[in-house]
């Protein structure tokens, strides 16, 4: 008899293992400690937490700002030393270089303020690393080369000894720690060419030369020596040589063409100042002081057609810059377009609504709403306030506004100028047009480059030498 298996009440039989779900988990376990492994060397990351990106180090930046440098593209080069200050800040060679080229770029720069903001920054840059190593004789020859560009007195007339004062001490100091340091033998030679010590200055770069001869400073400093002593030929020799070491800074070319305009080679002059605008051009750079030299090359040339073209090329490269403007209402001025100067010397002088701005550009319908603020009256605007009253003066006519204007123009130049015959002959000249029924021409206004300084074409050349010799 058969007698089937009693069955256990209270549990389960067994059954037989499912080979997928055995195969399925030998896989979760072999993807989880892939997973662990993966973590471990890095090549995942948890899912919500931020993925780390490589950290730049000092020296990518500082390799970056010495690119762009060489390149010509100073702004680009300042950005990357500050990175570099920022995760370095107690590296002083960092801030000589950012403080170097923070001056240099300065030249590039078109208004009185432009310029003292940056050489300021310069200045702080370099005070900075002074602090932290106050006997290193590259600090100290470096803040000599910041502080003498300081000292402008275009830019710090009440203030400019004092920077070349200060200048020379630090020149003096940096080379009493390293007699050999060739840049402060340069730099000094620099600082006592503005102090009008020409023959000082020839014996430091003579000692220099040996050392010095491969760095671009050599030859702009010895450039500039045969400048102010009107040895121009000599002067674009070392210029041409410092382009030649550092062939893409801009103001170099804008030098060598201020000279050969000197000389009336017109052709050369303009072949300089095109190299100059072709490198801003390839480094994406808006700069109108190389259209504004073009056009003052023309105009001197006689082709005033010519001349009003670049100087509207400068207009539309920066319209937002009143000095432009000035600039450009003298270049008009000077190529008898009276009636077109206007606009662009309001602009300049006494500021102008975003219609008058337009107006200036020539632009029409008016697609930029620019209105300008006025520039202060100063040593370098001064020509343009001038140009602006006189022109009002000689085109006024009965019923208009243009004496009043210029009548407001004159006040400010007198409250400042009085005791320069030179302009305050052309204001009374002016005067006298308003107050009679006759309405001549524009009186003449002050050449920018009077014989008693070298040929340069302010701001392309800073400091200008506007100190007067001492016995």
């Amino acid at each position: 008899m058969y007698i089937e298996e009693r069955k256990n009440l209270f549990r389960k039989g067994r059954r037989g293992s499912n080979p997928y779900i055995v195969m399925v988990l030998l896989l979760l376990i072999v993807g989880f400690v892939a997973v662990l492994r993966a973590y471990g060397r890095g090549e995942i990351w948890p899912p919500f937490i931020p993925t780390p990106t490589p950290t730049r180090t000092i020296n990518s930046y500082r390799i970056e700002g010495d690119t762009h440098f060489k390149a010509g593209n100073l702004e680009k080069a300042i950005d990357a030393y500050k990175q570099a200050v920022l995760l370095e800040p107690d590296d002083v060679d960092i801030r000589i270089e950012l403080a170097k080229i923070q001056v240099y770029s300065s030249a590039s720069l078109t208004t009185d303020q432009s310029r003292r903001d940056r050489l300021n920054e310069a200045l702080e840059v370099i005070d900075q690393a002074k602090a932290i190593a106050p006997n290193n004789s590259n600090v100290l020859a470096t803040r000599a080369f910041v502080l003498d560009w300081n000292g402008n007195t275009v830019l710090y007339p009440d203030r400019y000894k004092e920077f070349q004062d200060q200048a020379e001490q630090e020149a003096l100091i940096a080379l009493q720690q390293d007699t050999r340091n060739v840049y402060a033998m340069i730099y000094y030679a620099e600082v006592l060419t503005y102090q009008f010590k020409w023959t000082q200055a020839a014996e430091y770069l003579l000692q220099a030369k040996e050392m010095g001869y491969q760095l671009m400073d050599y030859h702009r400093v010895l450039g500039s020596l045969y400048e102010h002593q009107g040895s121009y030929r000599q002067a674009i020799d070392e210029y041409i040589k410092a382009i030649a070491l550092m062939p893409n800074l801009t103001f170099l070319y804008n030098d060598v063409g201020v000279l050969y305009r000197h000389y009336e080679e017109y052709d050369t002059a303009l072949e300089y100042f095109a190299k100059a605008a072709n490198l801003n051009t390839q480094l994406g750079i808006d700069d109108p002081i190389p259209y504004m030299a073009i056009a003052n090359t023309y105009l001197r040339r006689g082709d005033a057609m010519a001349a009003s073209r670049n100087a509207y090329k400068a207009l539309s490269i920066n319209p937002y810059n009143a000095d432009t403007y000035g600039r450009v209402g003298r270049i008009y001025y000077s190529a008898r377009n009276y009636e077109g100067s206007i606009p662009a010397l309001q602009c300049a002088v006494s500021g102008c609504t975003a219609e008058v701005s337009c107006e200036a550009r020539e632009e029409d319908p008016c697609i930029q709403n620019i209105p300008l603020q006025k520039l202060p009256l100063s040593d370098t605007t001064v020509a343009y306030y001038l140009t602006y009253g006189s022109v009002l003066a000689g085109l006024h006519r009965p019923g208009d506004d243009y004496c009043a204007r210029a009548a407001q123009v004159f006040s400010e130049i007198r409250a400042i100028y009085s005791h320069v015959p030179e302009y305050m002959n052309i204001v009374d000249k002016s005067e006298l047009i308003c107050a009679s029924d006759t309405a001549p021409l524009p009186t003449s206004v002050p050449t920018e480059s009077p014989d008693s300084v070298p040929p340069t074409e302010v701001p392309l050349v800073i400091p200008t030498p506007t100190p007067t010799p001492t016995n």
